[in-house]
């Protein structure tokens, strides 16, 4: 038979719970940091993708350069059109 006396486990203090906290802080914050760069990664090849000839965002180029104020015309009224669905 043992005549230890159990010994409590001490409580982290304030200073121990605030690094572990910034820790996690800092943790969450480079998580979010690399999701958001990889989909800025992904956003950009998809807009070169688009950029191609014969693609919708060379074709649209095209258009406005051709048509400056008509293309400025269209793209007013749909703005007006979809802040109308609000």
């Amino acid at each position: 038979m043992s005549m230890d006396i159990p010994q409590d486990n001490p409580q982290p203090g304030v200073a121990e719970r605030a690094i572990d906290a910034a820790t996690d802080v800092s943790r969450t914050i480079g998580e979010v940091a690399g999701g958001l760069h990889a989909a800025v990664d992904r956003l950009t090849a998809a807009i070169e993708e688009a950029r191609k000839p014969g693609k919708p965002l060379a074709t649209l180029a095209a258009i406005t350069r051709e048509a400056p104020l008509a293309s400025l015309c269209i793209a007013f009224m749909f703005g007006v059109a979809i802040a109308r669905r609000r």
